[in-house]
C-alpha cells in the first residue's frame, strides 16, 4: 500500500511566537477528527503531530528562524478532494494569521512513496527526477547488475542498471552521439561495442555495413526495447556482426595477446564516476582498465567513444580528463555535450585516439 507526501511550505520575514499562530489552526484539526501530540523541541520552536482516524499524519512545525512548515501523509486511495481541502483550509488560516509577514509559499505536488512502481529516480549529480513510470515491463538480477526496465509514457520503456537510468526508446540522441554524431563511416570497417546491450548502437552502426561489429548484450531489452534494437538481437551473429555474451575484460585481453585491432571501439559500459578519489575508487580502476586495454586493440588511426558523465559533474570529468594522460601511449581528445531526453540533463562524449 502506498502513501502520498503533501508539504507545504511558508517564509516569513520574521520569526513568529507560536503561541500567537497555532491556536488559529487546532479547529481545522478539529473538525477533521485529528488529535494533537506536542513534541518538546528543546527552545527550537513548536513540533506538533496531528493524527486523524482514517491514518491521516500531519506534521506541524512552526520554526524558530522564520518558517512554517506542514508535512501530510496519507494512504494512496485517501480522498484527494478532502486533502486538498485541508490544505487550502491551513494555508487560508496562515494568510490570515501572519498577514504581511509571509515572503513565499510553496506546495509542492504529492510524493507517492512506497508504490509499486519506483517514480523517483536521481539526475547524476544528485537531483531528484519524478518520471511518469506506470509499470516494470522487466526486472532480473544478472551476475553483473540488476536490469529493470519501466514504462513512461512520455520516454517509452527505459533500461535502468544498478539504479541508474540508462537508454530510454526515445534517446536516439544518446545513440548517435557515442557513435560520432553522423560524422563517422563505418562501411567497411571493424567495429567493437563493449556493452551496449540495448542493441541501439549496433542497430544503428549496421545500417552502414561495416565489415564486422563484435559486442556483448543484455537478454532483456530484445523483448522490450524493440524500438531501440528493433530485430538485430534476435540472433548473435549476422553477416556482419557477432554478440557475445561473456565479460568484456578477458575479451579484450584475448585481443591484446593477439594484437588484434579495430577501426572503432564504442564503449557503452559504464559512465564516469563521480567519486573524486581515482586512486582510490574501483569504479574508477575498472573505467582505467577497459580504457587501456581498449586503446590497446585501437587502430593507429581508429577511434574511442565513451560517454562521460553529467555536464554538471566537472570535477569528475576533468579528473576523467587527467586519466587520460596515463595510458600507454599518448592520446588525443575532444567532447560534445548533448541532451539526452530521459536523462533531463546534458550529458558529455569523448572521442579519443592515439596521438
Amino acid at each position: 500500500m502506498a502513501l502520498r507526501h503533501y508539504t507545504l511550505d511558508l517564509n516569513l520575514s520574521a520569526a513568529v511566537d507560536p503561541a500567537s499562530t497555532v491556536p488559529g489552526l487546532l479547529s481545522i484539526f478539529q473538525e477533521q477528527e485529528m488529535t494533537e501530540t506536542v513534541h518538546e523541541t528543546n527552545g527550537h520552536g513548536y513540533l506538533a503531530t496531528f493524527v486523524g482516524k482514517n491514518g491521516r499524519l500531519v506534521v506541524l512545525r512552526v520554526h524558530s528562524h522564520g518558517l512554517v512548515t506542514i508535512d501530510l501523509q496519507c494512504y494512496q486511495e485517501d480522498n484527494i478532494a478532502q486533502l486538498d481541502n485541508l490544505l487550502n483550509a491551513l494555508e487560508k488560516k496562515l494568510k490570515d494569521l501572519l498577514k504581511g509577514n509571509i515572503t513565499r509559499i510553496k506546495r509542492l505536488p504529492a510524493l507517492i512513496r512506497g508504490g509499486e512502481v519506483d517514480r523517483y529516480w536521481p539526475t547524476a549529480d544528485g537531483r531528484l527526477i519524478e518520471y511518469d513510470f506506470d509499470r516494470v515491463v522487466y526486472e532480473e538480477d544478472s551476475a553483473y547488475q540488476n536490469i529493470r526496465i519501466l514504462h513512461s509514457k512520455q520516454f517509452g520503456n527505459i533500461l535502468i542498471l544498478n539504479g541508474d537510468v540508462n537508454l530510454a526508446e526515445s534517446d536516439v540522441a544518446y545513440t548517435q552521439a557515442i557513435i560520432g554524431s553522423g560524422k563517422e563511416n563505418y562501411a567497411g570497417k571493424e567495429v567493437l561495442i563493449l556493452g551496449g546491450g540495448d542493441g541501439g548502437i549496433l542497430a544503428e552502426v549496421v545500417k552502414q555495413k561495416p565489415k564486422m561489429i563484435t559486442m556483448k548484450v543484455i537478454d532483456g531489452c530484445k523483448v522490450h526495447m524493440r524500438k531501440t534494437c528493433g530485430n538485430i538481437l534476435d540472433n548473435l551473429k549476422g553477416d556482419c556482426y557477432q554478440i557475445l555474451v561473456e565479460d568484456c575484460v578477458p575479451v579484450l585481453k584475448k585481443y591484446v595477446q593477439e594484437g588484434r585491432t579495430f577501426d572503432y571501439v564504442i564503449n557503452d559500459l559504464t559512465a564516469i564516476p563521480i567519486s573524486t578519489e581515482p586512486e582510490e575508487d574501483s569504479t574508477w580502476e575498472f573505467l582505467r582498465l577497459i580504457l587501456d586495454l581498449a586503446i590497446k586493440v585501437l587502430h593507429p588511426t581508429g577511434k574511442y567513444f565513451t560517454q562521460g558523465n553529467s555536464v554538471n559533474l566537472s570535477e569528475a570529468l576533468s579528473l576523467y580528463e587527467e586519466q587520460l594522460g596515463k595510458l600507454s601511449c599518448p592520446v588525443g581528445f575532444s567532447k560534445e555535450v548533448v541532451c539526452v531526453p530521459s536523462y533531463l540533463e546534458l550529458w558529455v562524449f569523448y572521442t579519443i585516439w592515439k596521438k
